[in-house]
């Protein structure tokens, strides 16, 4: 009897625990179907007003207009006429000074173009025959060897002879600058206007063999 008892509790309270829970759910469904949850929302964040602003355009009115140029005529004065008298020129008795301008001389005549005597052979002038290297003649060696000399207004060399064109054999070419350093005294030496000077010129020397 007292299991019944305990039974009969038990499903009392649990019938009242589903029956709570079954009204809160239709009180829940309620306040949906009614809006009061939309109005607790309008409450909590208020519609949002938006308002257009229209803009105004404001219309200036237009610049002046610039003022106008005048313009001045141009009048043309003519000039004024002004007599003046002028008085005769009186006898003066001042002193007047005359300057004669003194005429330059002539100009000199041109000096006349210096005469020059070319340089020449004096006496005892070396031979070149003499200067023919005697194995050059047997092996037929001939050329002709240029050189430079410079010859002083005494006849002498002022410098050593150089070789400017060689003749072919470094035998002549030797033979030829002692030919050229013997001739030394024996120059007769360039005249300018019969002054002897100084001269630096090319001397060939040929080394030919005599056909007998």
């Amino acid at each position: 009897m007292s299991a019944y008892v305990h039974d009969t509790q038990f499903f009392t309270r649990r019938t009242a625990v589903l029956v709570a829970i079954i009204a809160l759910h239709v009180l829940i469904l309620y306040a949906l179907v009614t809006g009061l949850m939309q109005k607790a929302i309008r409450l909590a964040a208020p519609p949002i007003q938006t308002q257009i602003v229209r803009q105004v355009h404001k219309h200036l009115p237009p610049p002046p207009p610039p003022p106008p140029q005048l313009v001045q005529p141009h009048v043309q004065v003519p000039p004024p006429i002004i007599q003046i008298n002028v008085p005769a020129a009186e006898q003066s008795h001042a002193i007047t000074v005359t300057k004669h301008v003194v005429a330059a001389p002539p100009a000199p005549p041109p000096a006349p173009p210096a005469v020059f005597t070319p340089l020449g052979e004096g006496r005892n002038f070396p031979a070149t025959q003499n200067y023919y290297p005697e194995s050059s003649m047997r092996l037929g060696e001939q050329g002709t060897a240029i050189v430079e000399v410079c010859v002083g207004a005494n006849g002498r060399l002022t410098s050593r002879p150089r070789l400017v064109r060689t003749s072919g054999s470094p035998r002549l070419d030797r033979a030829a600058l002692r030919y050229a350093r013997a001739t030394s005294g024996h120059w007769i030496p360039e005249k300018r206007n019969g002054v002897p000077i100084n001269y630096c010129g090319q001397l060939p020397i040929k080394f030919q063999l005599n056909d007998f």
